[in-house]
């Protein structure tokens, strides 16, 4: 700016100096004393000079300086940098790219204010669908390497070239390669990701070498189990391609890549693609397929758990009365128990009790039998004259005891006088006698 005013100064002042002296009584040429003319004139020199000398870096920016006399230097630093009437060549650190979709009224919007905006191009994939592609990419330039700065420069000359004569062509070629490498089909049902990602690597790393391949597919096959005719399919294939790879590397177009200017890939991302309007058509009917076939699964899914449902609760009902009947098992079980370990207890307690008397009866024999021995043996032995009383003694007692306690007839009628009557009373005392002492024993 400050050139051209200058350079306008020099003119005006060079200017007035000839028409004043051509043209005379001019009140505007008048104004231009020669003073004025000269003054003019040695402004415009004083801001050409300055002008030439200094220039402003501004700041992002890169700038390769080339001296008249051929020299040229690189500056990355901003400010008041010197020039000396040198060529600049200023490219930014980082340069921004945009293709986008046109609206409706054909426009771009108002982005090309803050990188270099242009129309999206309708690219193929594989299998034949057509689509506009919205990227957006950022290259940054190198600023550690000066002299490969200079020579990039040196080579394109604006950064207008530079953008149009090497990263264009790269984009493109990056985005076609990507294209071949799969299907629209498969780019919305998943591999959107892949796509950035062989886009990238190929910016920054070199064009991949593409191969064609044909799927192994076999031929239809129509009949029952005794005629079997194979179908050929005559249908036109579409063309495949795969990324040729060499010890597990793939293979690139050699010299082909942003590296090899200095140029690295920052960023590098499709934002949208606008397909072709019978695409659209057919993922509008995916769309609503896939939209009623979840409807569909979902009213399987419920109808499913419904049945879960009465199955839990049909189980749940069962093992209810499992555990009631369990219940009442174990109960009859542990009563049936009870009375097994009661009757085994009655048993051993009987058994007990019949060896107890097993051993009392015992006991009671060997005392019988004892006293049996004994009184054998006195038997035998005889009894002395003074324990013959003492016996004799005890028997009278008792005798007279029982004849005390007797209560004969009240009434007693003697059927015969001639008969002993003595013995009789005799007989009937020792009876009753006998059946009190039976009676003590028991």
């Amino acid at each position: 700016m400050l050139t051209f005013i200058g350079i306008l100064l020099i003119i005006t002042g060079v200017i007035s100096i000839i028409l004043k002296s051509i043209i005379k009584n001019n009140k505007i040429i008048n104004w231009f004393t020669t003073q004025r003319s000269l003054q003019f004139l040695f402004i415009g020199v004083i801001m050409s000079i300055i002008t030439g000398i200094f220039f402003y870096a501004e700041p992002g920016t890169a700038y390769a300086v080339q001296y008249p006399w051929g020299g040229q230097k690189a500056v990355f630093q901003q400010g008041i940098k010197t020039k000396m009437w040198g060529r600049l060549i200023p490219i930014q650190f980082e340069i921004p790219i945009k293709y986008v979709i046109p609206n409706e009224e054909g426009r771009l919007g108002d982005q090309s204010k803050y990188a270099y905006v242009d129309k999206a191009r309708q690219w193929e994939f594989n299998d034949a669908v057509k689509g506009q592609i919205a990227t957006s990419i950022v290259i940054s330039i190198n600023t550690s390497d000066r002299d490969q700065f200079l020579s990039v420069a040196d080579r394109n000359k604006t950064e207008k070239n530079l953008i149009r004569s090497r990263i264009i062509p790269n984009i493109d070629q990056s985005i076609k390669n990507t294209c071949k490498l799969m299907a629209a089909q498969d780019y919305i049902s998943g591999q959107a990701a892949d796509f950035d990602r062989y886009f990238q690597d190929q910016l920054e790393n070199g064009m991949y070498v593409l191969e064609e391949y044909v799927d192994n597919q076999k031929p239809d096959i129509i009949g029952d189990s005794t005629v079997v005719r194979t179908v050929p399919n005559k249908e036109s294939r579409q063309k495949r391609f795969r990324i040729k790879m060499n010890e597990g590397q793939p293979v690139r177009v050699k010299g082909n890549s942003l590296k090899s200017y200095g140029l690295t890939v920052v960023q590098a991302v499709v934002n949208e693609i606008d397909w072709e309007e019978t695409f659209d058509n057919r993922l509008q009917l995916q769309k609503e397929e896939v939209a009623q076939t979840q409807l569909e699964k979902q009213q399987a899914e419920r109808e499913f758990y419904r049945a879960q449902k009465e199955k839990a609760k049909g189980e749940a009902e069962k093992a209810k009365e499992r555990a009631r009947l369990e219940k009442a098992q174990i109960q009859q079980t542990i009563a049936a128990e009870t009375e097994a370990k009661v009757a085994e207890f009655n048993l051993i307690k009987e058994k007990k009790q019949y060896e107890v008397e097993q051993y009392k009866a015992k006991s009671k024999k060997v005392a019988a039998d004892a006293q049996y021995y004994e009184n054998a043996k006195l038997v035998s032995a005889g009894l002395t004259p003074q324990e013959r009383a003492e016996w004799d003694y005890k028997t009278a007692v008792g005798v007279a005891q029982q004849i005390k306690d007797l209560q004969l007839p009240a009434t007693y009628i003697e059927g015969n006088k001639s008969g002993n009557s003595g013995n009789l009373l005799e007989s009937l005392i020792g009876a009753e006698l006998a059946k009190k002492m039976m009676e003590k024993k028991k």
